[in-house]
């Protein structure tokens, strides 16, 4: 087994959510893989307040619990796989506070996304690529996109289609690469 470890976290924490289904199809691909250990982070496990606090999250001076157990969960990883909806153009509020909460933890890591929405969650994507590049987290090229049209019926039921296995894998390996990398990086 690898001494990589990759978080797949999934950002939405709304009721009835499809990104569970989402992040089941990830993690059953992750399964198959050797380059990684994957473990899945559902943000409703890690219920943190709307940012609460009181020093900026560069200073690593975390006083709430609540974050503190986050930062420690996070520090664990190498690399991550980020599941977003794309609500109203963006990311959604759950994902980007949590993402919020930490600094130090994401620096000279590496991340992937994957997406779901009308347009496939590239919106969403978008505003993640810049907020990981401000946190130094390196992020791959390639993306999976899953379109609320195509890929799931009546809105609802994921139902994803085959081409998507192959954009995975090529999500995998950028990513693995990237991480074995910058793991080099972070023991200088």
């Amino acid at each position: 087994m690898s001494d990589l470890k990759i978080a797949v976290i999934l950002g939405s924490t709304r009721p009835g959510r499809n990104g569970k289904a989402v992040a089941d199809w990830v993690m059953d691909r992750a399964g198959a893989r050797t380059g990684a250990e994957y473990e899945l982070i559902d943000l409703a496990d890690y219920p943190l307040p709307l940012l609460d606090e009181p020093v900026p999250a560069a200073m690593g001076q975390y006083q709430g619990e609540h974050t503190k157990a986050w930062a420690a969960k996070i520090a664990e990883f190498d690399g991550y796989i980020f599941i977003t909806p794309e609500y109203s153009h963006s990311t959604s509020a759950a994902l980007k506070n949590a993402i919020d909460y930490l600094y130090g933890e994401w620096n000279n890591k590496a991340a992937g996304f994957v997406s779901y929405g009308s347009l496939g969650g590239a919106r969403a994507v978008e505003h993640l690529r810049g907020i990981a590049s401000e946190l130094q987290l390196a992020h791959v090229r390639q993306q999976v996109s899953f379109s609320m049209f195509t890929d799931f019926e009546n809105w609802s039921v994921f139902t994803p289609g085959p081409q998507h296995d192959e954009s995975s894998t090529l999500l995998f390996d950028q990513l693995e690469s990237w991480t074995r990398a910058l793991k080099t990086v972070r023991e200088v």
